[in-house]
């Protein structure tokens, strides 16, 4: 009796444990969904800089002198012609005297050597003057007529240097920076900027920025922009692209930290008296824009190995480690396809993606996905290295949809 009871203690014990083990539901991986919708995408290109005015001219001598007055000071609005400096006069006036004086010469040599020609020509033509006479006689002309033009060109020349220590404002505009002050002396060279001033144009403002090497093959002229100057807090201003550089910037060239960069000026279009150059600013220039096109989000594409997505199902992967393996099998990196991880009857199923622009959050899907399906957004750990098809699924659907239902 003892034995029968004991018998049937452990035949209901297994019992219970198959039930159990029948019963037990099996746990899936724990992750995150969204059903995939259409809706708009909107490429952008990010860049950061300063803005400067579209427009500015840099006052500059052209001759050398001292500064004996400035007429405008930082921040005053001149008019086009109006007079800015005045630089010393005194060995400018000193030339113009010499080569007038030295004009009056030439011109006197000149008529004395005319008179003489005409007497010249009338000897000649009576035969009282040798040939060789009178051609002497016309060579000394012409010399004197040389001598005249020389004469009046440094007269000019003078004049003009005088002219030049006097500088007049090229535009309309408010003056944004001076650099002399009175009793300065400017350098005046003619290849090299010494800059007194400059005047620029700040109605008309633009954002010169530096874009990646990557990005700029992107950018075209007219492309629309937002830009964000830091001096204006949760203020975005509209631009539009005007220029792109066909050289590049390169900083720590030759180095790890090597970046290549192109400079894109853009255009504000909205006027602020407040704009002051050098602000820095960052820019979003829009690239393209695609309407009602599906859209995954960027989380939810990862990358697997080609050979194990076209791996057949019910074959297994070979483990034994004595079967030898051919040597450029070993070396060869494997072939990585996009692929977006979708529920289908709570499990995962990885699909090859073929993938458009993006934004900040999505990408346009070509081609691999439908609307309405629902794909795998994270977590980032278990989707980008663990999760695998076929893996059970755990999941909180419509989550979103319910989280704005709250």
């Amino acid at each position: 009796m003892k034995k029968i009871i004991i018998i049937s203690v452990v035949v209901i014990a297994v019992i219970a444990l198959v039930v159990a083990n029948i019963l037990k539901k099996e746990k899936g991986v724990n992750v995150d969904v969204e059903e995939l919708k259409r809706g708009k995408i909107m490429q952008k290109v990010t860049g950061s800089g300063q803005i400067r005015p579209e427009v500015q001219v840099k006052i500059s001598a052209r001759v050398a002198g001292k500064i004996m007055r400035l007429y405008a000071e930082e921040g005053d609005r001149v008019k086009k012609g109006q007079l800015l400096v005045d630089l010393d006069q005194e060995q400018y006036l000193a030339a113009l005297e010499r080569a007038e004086s030295t004009l009056l010469s030439m011109l006197a040599n000149e008529k004395k050597s005319k008179s003489e020609i005409i007497r010249s020509k009338d000897l000649y033509k009576k035969g009282l003057m040798s040939e060789a006479e009178y051609e002497a006689v016309e060579a000394s002309y012409e010399a004197a007529q040389s001598n005249t033009r020389q004469a009046k060109a440094s007269v000019k020349e003078a004049k003009d240097a005088l002219e030049k220590t006097r500088l007049h404002a090229d535009m309309d505009g408010i003056v944004t920076k001076l650099n002399k002050e009175e009793g300065e002396i400017a350098l005046g060279a003619q290849f090299q900027e010494d800059v007194i001033m400059i005047v620029a144009d700040l109605i008309k403002m633009e954002a010169a920025i530096e874009v990646d090497e990557n990005d700029v093959i992107n950018v075209s002229l007219g492309d629309t922009a937002v830009v964000e100057i830091d001096a204006f807090a949760d203020t975005t201003f509209k631009g539009k692209v005007t220029q792109i550089a066909n050289s590049a910037t390169v900083k720590g060239l030759g180095t790890q930290e090597q970046v290549t960069n192109f400079e894109v000026t853009v255009a504000l279009l909205d006027y602020n008296d407040r704009f002051r150059p050098g602000m820095s600013t960052t820019v979003d220039i829009v690239t393209e824009t695609q309407e009602d096109v599906l859209k995954v989000p960027i989380q939810a594409v990862t990358v697997r190995p080609k050979e194990k997505l076209e791996k057949k199902p019910g074959v297994e992967e070979n483990t034994d480690s004595n079967q030898p393996e051919d040597e450029a099998m070993k070396t060869k990196k494997p072939e990585m396809l996009e692929v977006v991880f979708c529920v289908e009857d709570n499990k995962a199923v990885s699909k090859p993606v073929k993938l458009g622009i993006s934004d900040d959050t999505d990408y346009a899907v070509i081609s691999g996905l439908e609307e309405g399906e629902t794909v795998i957004t994270g977590p980032f750990r278990i989707l980008s290295k663990s999760l695998k098809d076929g893996d059970l699924l755990e999941y909180e659907k419509n989550k979103k949809e319910n989280a704005n239902a709250d």
